[in-house]
């Protein structure tokens, strides 16, 4: 029943054709509406302050759903599917880590309370999947019209790779954002909180709290990155069903990993360099696609094992450091 509306076929570019038919992708904007759901006004109803053992549970959660969705992925398309879906999510997932400690920056840098985090996170979660949509069928479009957009992306994917290898930490500064500057003469603000309100009344004025300009600064963030990782999800595959789901369910997990990650920079001290050997990964391949064929099952040994090595690296470092000796 099923195989008569999904089917998947073999393309001449090596990545998967699907036809999916428009209950599938209902079907998936409805679970994907309901884990918000569960998420905001069950999980999350009330404004509180996350326990690393919450945040750890979370997190597995979120991440056991996504690769839960390879599953539903193999049984309607086939293996090979299952694999670009796979290869997609850890793409998504292992660079969404930067965004993790952006975020970080900007909440710390504008005193939000840890109990309003998960609120200001959570909507800007719901406009990255929206941003994200708009960044992926936009891309799929362009390499259908113009093939060339593919040495493009791939290029550039390379020069990030090289720029995040070789070149400094560079820190953002948040108070010199000229979107927040452009909120603040536009939309009439209040530099005090109200709850984890981005809206509220003063003087019979309805004005907009801090939370609402560090909501879309972070929405800002996530435009910066996508700018990164849709191009590398898009070495993968060019499916749209699958693309779209891989980077829905690994941005859903994202408020978890913050709560569970956010103060970890420091002892991830190699997970910068393993990212840019991805992005450099997935780069090259665009770049040579034409000639070169790597198969799925290649790049996602290459991305498991980068990532290994990065984290396993970085704790070994961290643990090699010397501990701060007592004062006397």
């Amino acid at each position: 029943m099923i195989s008569r509306f999904l089917t998947s076929t073999s393309s001449k570019a090596n990545f998967v054709e699907l036809s999916v038919a428009g209950w599938a992708w209902v079907a998936l904007l409805i679970f994907i509406g309901i884990l918000l759901v569960v998420d905001i006004l069950v999980i999350h109803r009330k404004a509180h302050v996350a326990t690393p053992k919450q945040a750890l549970i979370e997190s597995a959660v979120w991440v056991s759903i996504g690769l839960a969705f390879t599953a539903v992925i193999a049984i309607a398309f086939g293996g090979a599917a299952a694999g670009e879906y796979v290869s997609g999510y850890l793409i998504e997932q292992s660079l969404s880590v930067d965004n993790v400690f952006v975020w970080a920056l900007i909440l710390s840098f504008y005193k939000v309370p840890l109990e309003y985090q998960h609120r200001v996170l959570f909507w800007g979660i719901f406009g990255a999947l929206a941003l994200r949509a708009t960044f992926i069928f936009a891309g799929l479009a362009l390499i259908e019209k113009f093939t060339w957009v593919l040495y493009v992306f791939g290029a550039f994917l390379l020069y990030t790779g090289f720029k995040l290898m070789f070149e400094g930490d560079e820190e953002m500064d948040p108070s010199a954002s000229r979107l927040l500057r452009l909120i603040r003469k536009v939309v009439p603000s209040s530099s005090e909180l109200d709850g984890q309100k981005f809206f509220t009344k003063i003087n019979a004025r309805r004005v907009a709290t801090p939370l609402f300009a560090v909501l879309l600064l972070v929405e800002l963030t996530d435009v910066l990155f996508a700018v990164d990782s849709v191009p590398a999800v898009l070495a993968v595959s060019r499916e749209q069903f699958i693309v779209f789901s891989s980077n829905a369910f690994a941005i859903l997990g994202l408020r978890a990993l913050y709560f569970l990650f956010a103060d970890a920079h420091t002892r991830f001290a190699y997970l910068k360099h393993g990212l840019a050997v991805i992005l450099s990964f997935v780069g090259l391949k665009m770049l040579i696609h034409e000639w070169v064929n790597i198969p799925t099952a290649v790049s996602l040994m290459v991305m498991v094992l980068t990532l290994a090595a990065a984290v396993g690296l970085s704790i070994r470092a961290d643990r090699s450091k010397p501990s701060a000796s007592p004062v006397d």
